[in-house]
Order: C-alpha cells, then sequence, then structure tokens
C-alpha cells in the first residue's frame, strides 16, 4: 500500500473515532446523571412512605380521648420534615425544626450540580390528615356515650422535588410524589378514671343512673333493714381502677 494512502486512512480512522467517541458521549453522560437521579427520587419516595405511616400511627396514641388531642397538620409536617427528610443523623427533639441550610439537609438528595432536591422544607414538604366515620358492629349506643365515630385516621405526605436546571426534561418536570397510610385508630379510649365516670354517668339511655340513684336512695333503709344492717348497693359507683383481688399479689 503506498505510504500516502496508508497515511490518509490512518488520518480518516482517527476522525472516524472521534466522532464515535462523541456520539457516545452525548448518550453516556445524560444516562451517568439520570440513574443516580433516579436512585434520589425513589429513596425520597421510600422515606415519604415511612413518614406517612408516622402520621397515621400517631392517631392512635393522639386521638380525641386523649390529653393531647389530634395533633394539627402542621406540628406534624414539622416533625416530619426533621425526623424523615432532614439529615439521617438528627436526634429526635421535641418542637425541634428544620432549617433550609446544609447541616440539616441530607447529604444523598442533591443533583449532579450540588443543588438540594428539597430546597425549602416548609414548602417542598407537606402533611395532611383526614379523619372519616366508620360506624362499627354493635356501637348502638356510641352516641349515647359521647363516643367519637372519628375512628378511621388517614396520613398523607407529599413532597415536591426541585426541577434540575439544564438537564432536559427534568428541567420543568414538576415531580411530586405523595404516600398516604390508612389507620384504623380507636378513639374509644379515656383519658382516666374521670372521663369514665363523666360518660357512664351521662349515657342516658343506655345507663339511666339519675333513674335508678333516686329509686336507690328510696329503697335504701328497706334494704340494709333486710341485709341485718349491711350496706345496700352502691348503684352508679364507677371505678374502672379496681383490681379484682385474686389478681393481686400477696
Amino acid at each position: 500500500m503506498p505510504r500516502n494512502h496508508a497515511s490518509r486512512l490512518g488520518h480518516r480512522q482517527r476522525g472516524q473515532s472521534t466522532i464515535e467517541f462523541v456520539v457516545l458521549a452525548l448518550v453516556m453522560v445524560p444516562l451517568l446523571l439520570i440513574v443516580p437521579l433516579i436512585g434520589k427520587y425513589m429513596d425520597i419516595g421510600q422515606a415519604a412512605v415511612v413518614a406517612s405511616r408516622y402520621v397515621a400511627f400517631e392517631g392512635s396514641v393522639r386521638h380525641s380521648s386523649s390529653h393531647g388531642g389530634w395533633k394539627s397538620d402542621a406540628e406534624l409536617a414539622q416533625e416530619v420534615q426533621r425526623r424523615f427528610f432532614s439529615n439521617s443523623d438528627a436526634f429526635i427533639k421535641t418542637n425541634d425544626k428544620a432549617g433550609d441550610f446544609t447541616a440539616h439537609r441530607n447529604t444523598l438528595w442533591h443533583d449532579h450540580r450540588g443543588k438540594s432536591l428539597l430546597t425549602k422544607f416548609d414548602e417542598n414538604v407537606g402533611v395532611t390528615t383526614t379523619k372519616d366515620s366508620l360506624t362499627q358492629p354493635g356501637a348502638l349506643f356510641a352516641g349515647n356515650f359521647n363516643l367519637s365515630y372519628a375512628n378511621l385516621y388517614s396520613g398523607k405526605v407529599t413532597v415536591k422535588i426541585a426541577d434540575i436546571a439544564g438537564l432536559k426534561p427534568f428541567d420543568a418536570v414538576g415531580l411530586s410524589v405523595s404516600r398516604s397510610t390508612t389507620l384504623l385508630a380507636d378513639p374509644w379510649a379515656a383519658s382516666g378514671p374521670a372521663a369514665v365516670q363523666s360518660k357512664i354517668k351521662g349515657s342516658g339511655a343506655a345507663f339511666p343512673y339519675a333513674y335508678l340513684e333516686a329509686w336507690a336512695t328510696l329503697l335504701a333503709p328497706g334494704i340494709s333493714a333486710l341485709e341485718f344492717g349491711n350496706p345496700p348497693p352502691d348503684v352508679g359507683r364507677v371505678d374502672p381502677d379496681i383490681v379484682p383481688p385474686d389478681r393481686l399479689g400477696p
């Protein structure tokens, strides 16, 4: 093969290799950027799942009969932002709030330029709760005892992820992740013995306490005489903290 022809062939091959490299780079570089980004999106989605479970289970301990009552959406959102969407080593503290600065951010949730995917916690992470009524079998006298029917408690966590500038189509996708958990919370609990007494004595037809008490007062002398001085039945006595003697230790 003539030397000049071989030289031209070598230049042509090197030019072709350069073109192939450029074309391959145009395909691979965005792919290398997108794959980790999708993994971060999935991680944020998993955090939203766990956070929604936390919000729902709060309904099992902070219901309408508890001392504190239901937590507001704003309270739950603040707790979720700090405990689930902030830095992973954050301490669990009462009234702690996530700040929009590096020390409180998850170090993995950022784009290829180092910008956080959750730019502002208050705007990017929100909580919505709903309480629905679910009538249970055998709840015929629930209204008489002033028991709440709001026992179907749902917690929804919505995360708005920031767009990635300069990376199409993620520069204007407006991605939002929502996860919801529904729990059958039982608000038919009392905050103490006084609450139990109040509900029973004020139950009306379900337990006619006032009517029975009036008759017991009239019949008490006769019952005491017939029982040889023993006290009459204590009608209307409600003491939920009494434990049967056979359940007590020596």
